[in-house]
């Protein structure tokens, strides 16, 4: 059976359908939740904690039915910034590409954990004006460079200090500590403490229901 080429072009310009579905919004996917989205930003030295602390939230967020997901500075650059090198420029593009998979992530009404170095204050100035009001919380994970380098689990500093790593932070480039983070974490601490701040953080600022 042959179809005349004329109907099928006015076939293929009927619309979809005669009501325009809106766009789903941010408000409406959270509405599902008992919670809504935020993202906290851990920063801090290499071998401060950040990752063992994230890992603490995101448990007991999950014991709690909160919807979240972790983004670690080390995983990210095996993957979508596997491209990018330690340069002040390339830490840069590092932290503005997570905290747009962050941002996305918010917006679908999760809380997301960030543990990233991002050591230079403006990036993470610039990361949290990416943000609504209220939706981002920087913790500093602050330990001091010489507990860092004694745990060293990755052999980075020992490296560094060797001169076998360019471009180190706390060693060969500088970390700019944060001035007026949401919550200062200290290093070493109790780790349910610190977990327990977190979410107490996150529970004074209405994200938790």
């Amino acid at each position: 059976m042959r179809v005349d080429i004329s109907d099928r072009r006015r076939y293929l310009r009927r619309p979809m359908s005669d009501v325009d579905p809106k766009p789903l919004i941010r408000a409406e996917r959270e509405q599902i939740k008992p919670h809504q989205g935020a993202l906290v930003w851990l920063t801090g030295l290499s071998g401060s904690g950040k990752t063992t602390l994230a890992r603490a939230v995101e448990r007991k967020l999950h014991a709690l039915e909160v919807h979240t997901y972790r983004l670690d500075g080390d995983v990210v650059r095996d993957g979508l910034n596997a491209d990018l090198g330690f340069s002040p420029e390339d830490r840069r593009e590092n932290v503005r590409r997570i905290a747009e998979v962050g941002r996305l992530m918010v917006d679908a009404g999760l809380v997301v954990l960030v543990a990233v170095i991002a050591p230079y204050a403006k990036d993470r100035a610039t990361t949290r004006a990416r943000f609504s009001e209220g939706d981002f919380f920087e913790v500093w994970v602050d330990t001091p460079l010489a507990v860092c380098e004694q745990r060293d689990p990755k052999g980075l500093y020992k490296r560094a200090r060797a001169g076998e790593l360019t471009d180190f932070t706390g060693i060969s480039a500088p970390y700019e500590e944060p001035q007026s983070p949401e919550l200062r974490a200290i290093g070493g601490g109790d780790l349910d403490e610190q977990r327990d701040r977190v979410i107490q953080m996150l529970r004074e600022a209405g994200k938790l229901g």
